[in-house]
């Protein structure tokens, strides 16, 4: 891997990372974002590439893959985040 390609990872992983927390709600600072956003970017390209069969060949296709994952993921982890009781 080349330091091209990892540098365009943490470009789609901050874009994506961005834009689901701005539309999920609830942003986790900008490192914390490329995390969610490169982590969603794997959950995103297995789960689309695998199940649905679609392989981006744009940029913009993978930020919208990559986009679909880290927000799939902020979902979850929103539901497993979220506070437990009565009085909260």
């Amino acid at each position: 891997m080349t330091l091209t390609v990892v540098l365009i990872w943490l470009c789609i992983g901050l874009i994506a990372g961005f834009l689901a927390s701005h539309v999920m709600g609830g942003g986790h600072g900008i490192a914390m974002d490329m995390i969610i956003g490169l982590v969603g970017a794997v959950v995103g390209g297995l789960l689309l590439g695998n199940w649905l069969g679609y392989e981006p060949t744009s940029f913009i296709g993978h930020v919208i893959v990559a986009f679909l994952g880290a927000a799939l993921l902020l979902g979850l982890l929103r539901l497993v985040d979220r506070p437990r009781g009565i009085f909260r």
